[in-house]
């Protein structure tokens, strides 16, 4: 009897470590790292340009390993001022058991994207590199000492910035064929472009902070919930939704895009799903802890069918207006 229960009690631990570990790793997470450059596509194919499919991979997969990065050394800062000792098991330095590990694997993610985005970047724009060093910068800026500007509650607009006109114009740069005569960063394109996306991205991270803000609290992290309580911030999350949406429609209201470009309403159900669990159970931490993976289907949705809609102008006999 008691070896039957042994076994039982090794099979149940090595299943909680797999679920912490699927936990740890966030899969989904990443679909906000691949957006600025599925967007990117969507303009270049909407424009009737030949998308650089090895470009576009390129950048796909350096996105990947420079948000491993940002995740892995979230992770390890967070470890350095115990805000993640009582209430995230599944961080990665807890499950490791150890920080030099994590540490080497983050930064091989770093140097191995980096280094990625230099080769993409000799092959479209060296404006490219800079771009995206920027946004590295800006997640660095989030969590990283002595800024740790995240706890100061200036972590979304940081990741506005990152993911929005940063990230898109350096997709936009990346995938455009170096005889095409750039004349600069499409600033006015990417911020049109990626503005509602962005805003999508950032909802994201609001969310993340709705279960741990008597964590927060104590660790001296001034997150948007600690400022403002979370039944005010969940009153900002349909704004969120709506703005996300208002961005992505205006410019098909002044005939800029084509009306398929609405088409990123596909993730609504999952916005209003996020509204709904956050109006009635927004001060209970462990009903509220799947928020951010709400908001992640929203953002994924919204994303994918705004490029998909860009993609389809050709197919209407439209055009899309370049912002200078």
């Amino acid at each position: 009897m008691q070896e039957g229960q042994d076994v039982a009690s090794l099979y149940a631990a090595k299943t909680e470590r797999k679920r912490l570990w699927r936990a740890a790793i966030k899969w989904p997470l990443y679909s906000v790292a691949v957006m600025p450059v599925l967007l990117a596509a969507g303009w270049k194919l909407g424009s009737s340009e030949t998308l650089r499919i090895n470009q576009f991979l390129g950048f796909l997969l350096a996105s990947v390993l420079l948000l491993l990065w940002e995740n892995l050394t979230n992770d390890l800062f967070d470890a350095e001022t115990g805000i993640d000792e009582l209430n995230k098991p599944h961080s990665v330095v807890a499950l490791v058991g150890t920080a030099q590990p994590v540490k080497r694997v983050a930064y091989m993610a770093l140097s191995l994207g980096l280094g990625l985005i230099l080769l993409l970047a000799f092959n479209s724009s060296i404006s490219v590199l800079f771009l995206v060093l920027g946004s590295c910068f800006l997640g660095y800026l989030y969590q990283g000492p002595p800024f740790r500007l995240g706890y100061q509650g200036l972590g979304e607009p940081l990741c506005w910035l990152a993911f929005g006109p940063l990230g898109t114009a350096a997709a936009l740069m990346v995938l455009s064929p170096m005889n095409s005569n750039q004349s600069g960063i499409p600033w006015g394109t990417a911020t049109l472009l990626g503005a509602g996306p962005a805003l999508a991205t950032t909802l994201v991270l609001f969310c993340s902070h709705f279960h741990q803000v008597a964590e927060d609290k104590a660790h001296g992290k001034r997150s948007p919930l600690v400022r403002l309580g979370t039944r005010r911030a969940a009153t900002l999350v349909p704004w969120f939704v709506l703005l996300t949406l208002a961005l992505e429609w205006l410019p098909v209201i002044r005939g800029e895009w084509p009306i398929t470009a609405l088409m990123g309403i596909i993730g609504l159900p999952s916005g209003i799903a996020l509204i709904r669990l956050l109006k009635k159970h927004h001060n209970q931490p462990e009903r509220v802890s799947g928020s951010k993976f709400l908001a992640l289907r929203f953002q994924a949705l919204n994303g994918l069918g705004l490029s998909l809609g860009l993609a389809l102008t050709p197919v209407l006999g439209s055009e899309l207006v370049n912002q200078l």
